[in-house]
């Protein structure tokens, strides 16, 4: 069975929300991380988790 492009939109939108989560969950601006995403995809994924926890405001 072939792939087909809006598969793989559906996946890489799914990824941005997370990530966004994951932003969000480490006190970051998670709409910065969910536009990051739809341009990084898993890149994007590697950095929020490597990046340390902001501070609590």
């Amino acid at each position: 069975m072939k792939n087909s492009a809006p598969d793989y939109a559906i996946g890489w939108g799914t990824l941005a929300l997370i990530n966004a989560g994951l932003a969000q969950s480490k006190h970051r601006r998670a709409w910065v991380w969910f536009f990051l995403s739809l341009l990084l995809g898993p890149i994007a994924t590697l950095l929020i988790v490597l990046l340390d926890p902001l501070p609590a405001p």
